[in-house]
Formats: C-alpha cells, structure tokens, sequence
C-alpha cells in the first residue's frame, strides 16, 4: 500500500466568509489543547475585528484551502504594540483537527513567510508553547527560524504550567540603522 499523497491545498488571503471555519478551527485548540494560552474562544465577531486591523498594518491573514474546505490558517500579527517594535510581526499558524502532518503547516508558514518578504517586515518571532512534542519548532527550523529563548511556566491552563520557546527569523535585507 502506497502512502496517501501529501494534499496540494491552496493558500489564499482569508476573506470575512472563511471567519466561521477560522473560529472553529481555533476554538478546538482553546479548549482542548495548551498551544494557545487563550481560555475563552473569541467569537466569529473578533476575527472580523483581527482581519481588518491586519489588512489595516498591510499584515497577511492566510486560509488553507482543500476541496473548498478551509483547513487551517496563518496570519503575521503585531509582535508588541510599542511603535518600535513595528516591523517585527509574531506568526500563528492553526491546522484543522486531523488535518495535521500533511503539510498543510509549512505550506502555509512558506506562504506567511513569503507574504512578509519585501515589505516593512523584518523580523518574525514565534512563540511556541511546549505541549509536548517537538513539532511546531520542527516546522519553524526547517524554515530558517532559530532559537532565541525560553520562557519557563509563563502559562497556567488545563490544571498545568507550560513554558513558551521563541524562535525567530530574520526576513529581507538585514537590519540596518534606518528604516
């Protein structure tokens, strides 16, 4: 028996009609999983709010799409709200339930990276929880992402602490003293 051959999704930028599967797909790691420190799944309503403020910073909000069914999404949000910190975004990257170990992440990381080359981006931090498994950070190195620290027990869900590890990756020209 052959392997079932990897799913050739295609990435495209998120439109308010992909909110709903946005939300559902996201509200599924709220509740069930440590990856996000959220405790409460925001409605459909904030991820409008998040899709225009991104669209309003020039910031790439990405859906996967198989067979017309959006099966994860990506977007480059703030890093932190202080001006200089502007042009250093933080990824996040949600597959569908079951839709994992595909591909589908790093054709989307590969998408997001792409969207924030040659624009005022030069920095992309991620922000990892440690749920256990090496999977997310496996995914960011083999796109270039390095180590850049640890954050020990800075979160408290589902009855336990978990750490963060950040990963970080330069994008564009280097850094230089103007902007």
């Amino acid at each position: 028996m052959e392997p079932e051959p990897k799913p050739n999704p295609v990435i495209r930028p998120a439109v308010p009609a992909d909110l709903d599967a946005v939300a559902e797909i996201y509200t599924y790691y709220v509740r069930h999983t440590v990856i996000t420190f959220e405790e409460n799944p925001p409605p459909v309503a904030a991820w409008h709010q998040r899709l225009d403020d991104l669209a309003a910073r020039n910031l790439p909000f990405l859906v996967a799409e198989l067979s017309g069914e959006v099966v994860g999404y990506a977007y480059a949000g703030p890093w932190r709200p202080k001006p200089a910190y502007r042009h250093t975004v933080e990824n996040s990257i949600y597959l569908a339930p079951g839709r994992t170990g595909r591909g589908l992440g790093g054709a989307l990381l590969e998408a997001l990276l792409a969207a924030c080359t040659g624009t005022h981006v030069r920095q992309m931090i991620a922000v990892i929880a440690d749920a256990g498994t090496d999977t997310s950070a496996a995914l960011h190195r083999r796109y270039g992402f390095t180590d850049a620290g640890r954050l020990a027990a800075v979160g408290f869900k589902h009855d336990r602490w978990v750490d963060t590890l950040l990963m970080q990756r330069t994008l564009g020209r280097p850094a230089t003293s103007s902007c």
